[in-house]
């Protein structure tokens, strides 16, 4: 199911035991073998780029001086584990390049602070895209899925939702005035 197309898998075991696995056939000779789980762990780690990379292309080439909503820390939902977060990553990325990011995650904000102390945190999903240029759904929890895309347009300032799980409800945020986007599937 974390295969599906969209921003990566995370976590502390498959991106760590995949690079295991091909360190180990390496060592006993059959390196070459599995040339495509290494080329796996090469795909997952670009859609981070590319994540970062649309949605600066979507504020207008730049994300310097944007506030960007990032709805999700944790890997996954229903966890508060945030070891090698997609989500997190990108945020990282994009307060990088000059964005203001405010991120909300109903369970994983104290880690998510620990490991990115520097990043906006919110107390909401709706605190978070306060202001917002663009909302980035990172983590697929079933609050983000549910979130009213007009209550969500009172608050926002931009109108761009990236749906980096292709979770969201594509045609409630087109039909709330959002540009919707869904990383994986195209517009």
């Amino acid at each position: 199911r974390f295969l599906n197309a969209g921003i990566g898998f995370g976590g502390g075991c498959l991106p760590k035991d995949i690079r295991a696995f091909v360190a180990r056939a390496e060592e006993l000779g059959a390196g070459s073998a599995l040339g495509f789980l290494r080329e796996v762990d090469a795909i997952n780690m670009r859609r981070r780029v590319v994540m970062t990379d649309l949605v600066a292309q979507l504020c207008g080439g730049e994300v310097l001086g944007r506030n960007i909503a990032v709805l999700g820390a944790a890997f996954k939902p229903e966890s508060d584990d945030v070891r090698d977060s997609p989500a997190l990553n990108v945020a990282g990325q994009l307060a990088l390049r000059g964005a203001a990011v405010s991120v909300f995650d109903p369970k994983a904000m104290p880690n998510a602070r620990r490991l990115y102390p520097t990043l906006g945190y919110a107390d909401s999903a709706l605190g978070a895209c306060t202001g917002a240029d663009m909302v980035i759904v990172a983590t697929e929890w079933k609050e983000f899925i549910g979130l009213d895309p007009a209550s969500v347009a009172e608050v926002a300032r931009g109108r761009h939702v990236l749906d980096g799980r292709n979770c969201l409800p594509r045609e409630a945020w087109e039909s709330a005035g959002f540009d919707y986007r869904a990383l994986g599937r195209g517009r």
